[in-house]
């Protein structure tokens, strides 16, 4: 039996494992998700509730499900079984373009034979919103990605980045509900990356639009998500804030995938402490295990205190 703890490695310090809970008031609401592709589960049984406003990260490792359950939201992607709520709305077996969201893919996916202005400006055309309407939604958006002066350039002249800020304005630009991310920052640079991340959650919290981001990097869900969805084979490992995904992984795949973690195996003592060779630790857990039970303790790196040891010996 593997089982892991709560690892105290100094006075007040410690690695506490447990599950977050979910917001109240739902915006999305996820109930029973499952996606095949022949007799390959991608996704099983998907319970997710996103509230509104908030920013929320699908987090995992190639293969894992997250784009697929990103597409099964947007009805790109229809599921085998399940039901799928935006605002208060059944759209399970509704068309991409009933489902009130914007998406932005990792591949930007602009319109080459456009300029920058026509490409944001195409939702909206396609809603056949009047001239005026769209030129003053256009040069809005254009301000607020950082992109005042480019309207008029082809995406083939801009950078990866200004690429990216521009299929983001033209996905806000019709004022969605939700926001979808499908890896956006991948093909940027790490400089670029790192920039635009602060950007993007700084205008998603200004327009406070609902987003949910899927990203394989731990780094840049830790930074930009007020919750993280961890995800492995088709199944929610771990719901939670930031903080408590790291502090508190719920499970040994959550713990080694977010963050460096080492491991160390022990048995059970009596009531709250471990023993790892000849000593003994105080643990909290939410498991109780018979003395003598194996166990494997969770440690941080950044949470081990050397203490009493005299420089020269270090």
């Amino acid at each position: 039996m593997t089982t892991t703890f709560r690892f105290e490695t100094a006075p007040g310090e410690a690695i506490t494992l447990a599950g977050g809970a979910g917001p109240a008031a739902p915006f999305l609401r996820v109930r029973g998700l499952t996606r095949r592709f022949g007799s390959f589960t991608a996704l099983s049984g998907i319970d997710l509730d996103v509230a509104r406003g908030e920013f929320v990260c699908f987090l995992g490792p190639s293969g894992c499900g997250k784009t697929t359950l990103l597409r099964a939201i947007a009805g790109l992607d229809r599921q085998d079984e399940g039901r799928i709520e935006i605002g208060g709305r059944d759209v399970s077996l509704a068309p991409p373009a009933e489902r009130d969201f914007g998406i932005v893919f990792q591949s930007y996916a602009l319109f080459p034979n456009l300029t920058v202005r026509d490409n944001i400006a195409y939702g909206l055309v396609n809603r056949r919103r009047p001239r005026a309407e769209i030129a003053a939604r256009v040069t809005e958006l254009l301000a607020l990605v950082g992109l005042p002066e480019q309207g008029d350039k082809y995406p083939v002249q801009l950078s990866g980045g200004q690429q990216q800020r521009v299929a983001l304005a033209r996905a806000l630009a019709t004022s969605p509900g939700l926001l979808l991310l499908d890896e956006p920052l991948s093909a940027l640079d790490a400089r670029v990356r790192l920039h635009l991340r602060e950007e993007i959650r700084a205008l998603q919290r200004r327009l406070g639009v609902t987003t949910i981001m899927v990203t394989h990097d731990q780094e840049e869900a830790l930074a930009m998500a007020d919750r993280i969805v961890v995800m492995n084979h088709g199944v929610i490992e771990q719901t939670g804030a930031p903080e408590e995904i790291y502090r508190r992984p719920a499970s040994p795949f959550v713990a080694d995938f977010v963050g460096s973690m080492s491991f160390l195996e022990a048995v059970a003592a009596d009531a709250g402490r471990v023993r790892v060779g000849k000593r003994q630790l105080r643990v909290e857990g939410n498991a109780e295990l018979a003395p003598g039970a194996p166990v494997r303790l969770g440690l941080r790196p950044e949470e081990v205190r050397v203490r009493g040891v005299r420089a020269e010996d270090a």
